[in-house]
């Protein structure tokens, strides 16, 4: 793990501008930065950076944060990852924390793992590129294959030598460990000391992770393979798991981020054979039964999947195995299947770029019709089958998380039913009962009544979601309380207060009615009366998105007021003017008239349901609110006119 004095050595060194600079073309204007946005498509800016606060935000997708999770998002990384490009790039030593001695071997282990896979790459290439081995048998045969020198280049390929132990020597010659070798699956073990090339003979693809480091190999036989497997690939490791690998996602990540989709292949010699017709969006599953781990890499930039497999039976099979899986996942699935026995590889050097392009967009199928269609067709006219593809059907569509798209769901089964030939409301019956079926089997065996309440309370959960987060009139009051304090909080209200001291006593018998507000006010009013010194910076790098999201939202405004305001109405000060005080006494102003005209609406609501005697007291309650209202409106007269 990283230090938290690294970490917070890295914060105080990060420059907002330099940093996003690199990504997007900023023009200065005023005190922030505008730019077009790097995660939409837009002709007029609208993405704004400040270096003072350090955050930016774009108003016209809604994304913002800070440094680190701009690289977060634009680059895909881990939270350590960004931490570590920043620190490469402003020069900062990482200091690891205390760690166990198991921890430190497995870190000591990957490292070794890292070295001998980069040394081996490197190997690999030279042999490809300059020997007459290389060149003569694999070289060859990959120009044979269509694939040019800069894309055979780009994805770092290599030829291992048909000699028995040219790679093990190198190895051992350069000193690594003869125990962690046997790890990569690069060499192994016979007569139980002798190190043996394994790849011997076989053209090399390195596979990469996210930040472009090998994690393992696989090695493709040289034209067809008689008794040995085609590919052989990196056994499971500390740096290798094929569950949770999908070849090319380096290269593709940034085009798939751009296109909002990803093309997922079988092969190797696929993707690159898309990447070099500039189909980039790629990636490949390298011939396994998809896995959740690969789902989420996906899923990490686009909902969207269109899965390009073989047309024959083999290939439908394989394309269908993870169906469920995807949907659960909130994946939008797409499939195509290459025609006339051809693979996305031989199809894409057949037909041309474009018109490969072309057949993907005509030819796309929705994946659960698909499946649909596939199993009636099987079926044909035996009732067993028929009633088995209906439960199928209804077990498909009950992964399909209500919460999170009730629609998508309900049409689905609008046209699952059609094409069934069945009554809709008997399928959303079944759809339903698979659902309750799997919440009771997931909550260990939960009565039937709490598993339906629980369904319902799931199917509500996306509609109160977004309610919560619908600001009302209420909001905006305390939005700016919050505002004021972030921004002004520290600053002197008089000799013996700050403002923020200010704000705690004016609103010491007032409740905010977002909840989400309120805990934030409450951190905040925490964090200073433990002495620290909370502003917007102090809540950038906050643990909670949400947090981190509400505090920007608050804090950044798409509109600043002109320098020239200053220049046109000279001696007004419009812009340039300390109105820190009445900002203050404002926002403390409104936020009170907000909650006392709460007040006496429901002062009033109550009085139509109360006994006399309450009444009188309801009414003495009225007085006293109106009296506070009155008080405040002339106060807040008083300020405006003063300004």
């Amino acid at each position: 793990m990283i230090s938290p004095q690294t970490i917070e050595q890295i914060k105080s060194r990060i420059d907002i501008i330099d940093v996003i600079g690199e990504y997007v073309k900023l023009k200065k204007r005023g005190v922030n930065y505008l730019g077009n946005c790097p995660f939409h498509n837009e002709k007029t800016p609208s993405f704004t950076v400040s270096p003072s606060k350090e955050i930016y935000k774009c108003f016209g997708c809604g994304k913002s944060g800070n440094t680190i999770t701009f690289l977060m998002e634009h680059d895909k990384l881990s939270y350590v990852e960004a931490l570590k490009w920043l620190a490469a790039r402003y020069n900062i030593e990482i200091e690891e924390t205390e760690t166990s001695p198991e921890q430190k071997q497995a870190a000591l282990a990957s490292e070794s793992l890292y070295a001998i896979n980069n040394f081996a790459q490197k190997f690999f290439e030279e042999k490809l590129f300059t020997t007459e081995e290389g060149k003569n048998i694999a070289l060859t045969y990959l120009y044979e294959r269509g694939f040019r020198e800069n894309i055979v280049k780009k994805f770092q390929l290599g030829y291992n030598p048909s000699a028995k132990n040219e790679l093990s020597n190198a190895l051992l010659n350069n000193q690594f460990n003869k125990e962690i070798l046997s790890k990569t699956g690069l060499v192994v073990v016979r007569n139980e000391n002798e190190l043996v090339d394994n790849y011997r003979n076989r053209i090399i693809f390195p596979i990469h992770n996210n930040s472009g480091k090998i994690i393992g190999f696989g090695a493709r036989v040289i034209g067809k393979a008689d008794k040995a497997p085609k590919y052989i690939n990196t056994p499971e490791n500390e740096l290798y798991s094929k569950s949770k690998v999908l070849y090319g996602s380096y290269f593709a990540r940034m085009a798939i981020d751009k296109a909002n989709e990803c093309l997922l292949v079988e092969g190797y010699t696929d993707v690159i054979s898309l990447h070099q017709a500039g189909i980039e969006n790629v990636v490949a599953s390298g011939g396994t039964s998809l896995t959740v781990e690969q789902l989420r890499i996906i899923k990490k930039y686009t909902n969207n999947i269109t899965i390009i497999y073989d047309g024959d039976n083999a290939g439908i099979k394989a394309a269908l195995r993870g169906l469920d899986m995807a949907i659960e996942e909130g994946l939008n699935v797409k499939l195509v299947l290459i025609p006339d026995n051809e693979d996305p590889d031989s199809y894409v050097n057949k037909v041309g770029t474009e018109a490969f392009k072309e057949f993907i967009s005509i030819n796309k199928k929705d994946f659960i019709i698909f499946q649909l269609e596939i199993m009636m067709k099987d079926a044909a006219n035996d009732i067993n089958k028929k009633n088995e593809v209906v439960n199928t059907v209804a077990a498909t569509l009950s992964k399909i998380n209500k919460a999170e798209d009730f629609t998508k769901q309900q049409e689905y089964i609008k046209q699952c039913a059609h094409l069934l030939k069945i009554d809709e409301g008997g399928l959303i019956n079944l759809v339903n009962k698979y659902r309750r079926d799997s919440i009771v089997k997931e909550e260990k065996k939960l009565p039937f009544e709490e598993a339906n309440t629980l369904l319902q309370q799931n199917a509500q959960q996306q509609t109160d979601t977004e309610d919560y987060f619908i600001a009302s009139n209420d909001e905006v009051q305390e939005k700016n309380i919050i505002r004021v304090l972030l921004e002004k909080g520290l600053k002197k209200w008089n000799d013996e207060q700050t403002i923020a001291e200010y704000i705690f006593n004016e609103l010491e018998a007032f409740q905010f009615d977002n909840k989400q507000i309120e805990n934030l006010f409450n951190e905040y009013k925490s964090l200073y009366e433990q002495g620290a010194e909370p502003t917007v910076k102090s809540f950038l790098y906050h643990t909670d998105e949400a947090v981190r999201n509400l505090v920007i939202t608050i804090t950044v405004f798409p509109f600043e007021l002109s320098q020239k305001w200053d220049e046109v109405l000279e001696g007004m000060n419009i812009v340039n003017r300390d109105v820190t005080q009445i900002d203050a006494q404002l926002s403390v102003a409104y936020f009170k008239l907000k909650k006392i005209k709460k007040m006496l609406e429901q002062n009033q609501a109550d009085m139509e349901h109360a006994s006399f005697n309450e009444q009188l007291q309801l009414i003495k309650i009225h007085e006293e609110l109106k009296q506070i209202e009155m008080q405040i409106t002339k106060n807040l007269g008083s300020v405006i006119l003063s300004s």
